[in-house]
């Protein structure tokens, strides 16, 4: 593959300016993913200082007669802010070490399938692309580890997933059933559930993890499957040049757009579910209200897409991650809420 790379014409120069080389990085780094791992980092710290401290305030002072008052537990809030910054900056380097290797491997893929990216359309060589994946999977590892055990877990156990999803020989992304599991089982499970251990640890919380991260976490993934199997639906032309099975190629996308519609639908109903229950320790009026209005806002929009328009699809597959964004912000806001 990296011969192909070499010998193909490049349609556009490679960057001449420190503004077009940072848009370069933006666009290799693949934004939706980015803003994801954000909201999901800053999500799960104020999860954790909900359930810490129903009263605390997520700032770091609590506001009386509109004046700042520093008081005990906002020493305690501005103390735990050292471990959400290193988890952002360990996150974040692992998201583009994980989505710059990806990029790396299918050049010529992304050549039909996404012209755009920095590789592909040339902007970045081969050579910078290998550069900003060693150092960021370094970065990550190394402010993991300065920064906490739980966060050096589930960092390490991350890359090595996303090593094993793109690089060969293993290149698990050919196997549609394990390229999904590599997806949601990192965003779902490994994510949440060691974002929530690693800052119950640094507020020295009991490591027993809540029925409301729990409930988080089986959302996020089984929603991320949906995620999974709905990103190769515009794929489809590269992905079957090259030999890349997937559920799209398998099913045709008609019935993959169905099933991401029907599998999102099922967490919907199963949150509100959760409100009703009371099942969780979550102000159930505010989560069911949210849902139920996100749960007819996507199928409004699911109405107008055309499978034949492949910018429809790219357009609907955005919005299935702005869905995704919501939830991080609904839960902690649900949390405080309670």
């Amino acid at each position: 593959m990296s011969q192909s790379y070499q010998n193909s014409p490049l349609p556009r120069q490679p960057v001449q300016s420190s503004f077009h080389w940072l848009y370069a990085f933006w666009k290799f780094s693949r934004p939706h993913t980015i803003i994801g791992t954000s909201l999901s980092v800053l999500a799960l710290y104020l999860i954790a200082i909900a359930i810490s401290n129903p009263t605390l305030s997520p700032l770091p002072f609590d506001y009386t007669h509109g004046k700042p008052t520093p008081d005990s537990h906002s020493t305690r809030l501005t103390a735990s802010l050292l471990p959400l910054l290193g988890a952002w900056i360990a996150c974040l380097c692992g998201n583009v070490y994980i989505v710059g290797l990806n990029q790396l491997e299918d050049v010529d893929i992304d050549k039909i399938n996404k012209p755009h990216l920095p590789l592909a359309s040339g902007e970045f060589s081969r050579q910078t692309g290998q550069f900003i994946v060693a150092l960021t999977g370094i970065l990550a590892l190394v402010v993991a580890w300065l920064t906490g055990p739980f966060l050096l877990g589930m960092v390490a156990i991350s890359l090595a997933i996303g090593t094993a999803y793109s690089l060969p020989p293993i290149r698990l992304k050919q196997f549609p059933f394990w390229a999904a599991l590599c997806i949601f089982s990192v965003r779902g499970t490994i994510v949440n559930l060691g974002l929530y251990l690693h800052y119950s640890w640094a507020l020295k919380q009991s490591q027993v993890i809540p029925p409301v991260v729990w409930v988080l976490t089986l959302f996020i993934l089984v929603f991320t499957f949906a995620i999974a199997i709905f990103k190769d639906i515009p794929d489809m032309e590269g992905d079957r040049l090259y030999n890349i099975s997937t559920f799209t190629i398998q099913l045709g996308s008609q019935a993959v757009f169905n099933l991401a519609l029907w599998v999102i639908t099922v967490c919907y109903l199963g949150i509100i579910l959760v409100g009703v229950l009371h099942i969780a320790s979550v102000n159930p009026i505010f989560l069911v209200i949210a849902h139920l209005a996100l749960l007819v806002w996507m199928w409004l929009r699911s109405l107008a897409v055309d499978l034949q328009d492949k910018s429809a699809i790219a357009q609907f597959y955005q919005f299935i991650w702005k869905l995704f964004f919501l939830e991080y912000l609904i839960f902690p806001i649900a949390c405080f809420l309670a």
